[in-house]
């Protein structure tokens, strides 16, 4: 599979695009074939460094694409539903290996490139929502 990891801090000239073996989901993990990613500002802060992570690492918290391969012990989820999910590092690749639990459904009505856009964002709202007093 392909994916951008970085080995360095820095600008855009620290990523490199790279072949790796495609990962094999484990205990509760399902693996995703990433259909379209979400770019996010904590994507360049972590690639400069200001957001400190271990190195090398892929870049990307958020993605939405189909799923390929459960883990054993997942349920709720099967081959071939579409997903999206947030909050999990390594979404600049083909495939993604991510916790069953970060998984949410993406309707057939909605494009998996918005809803590779939306996951963060309406995660956001939904929390300012809540601490302004707007939402109980």
């Amino acid at each position: 599979m392909k994916a951008i990891r970085v080995y360095e801090t820095g600008g855009p000239e620290v990523m490199r695009l790279e072949t790796l073996p495609i990962p094999e989901p484990g205990a509760g993990e399902v693996l995703v074939r990433i259909e379209a990613i979400g770019v996010n500002y904590i994507d360049t802060y972590k690639r400069r460094g200001l957001y400190p992570v271990p190195l090398p690492f892929i870049l990307g918290e958020e993605a939405a694409g189909v799923v390929e391969a459960v883990g054993p012990g997942v349920i709720g989820v099967g081959v071939g539903e579409r997903v999206a999910y947030a909050n999990v590092q390594g979404a600049y690749a083909e495939y993604q290996v991510v916790p069953a639990s970060k998984l949410v459904p993406v309707p057939e009505e909605l494009s998996l490139k918005l809803a590779a856009a939306a996951e963060m964002a309406a995660g956001f709202c939904l929390s300012t929502q809540r601490r302004g007093g707007l939402w109980a």
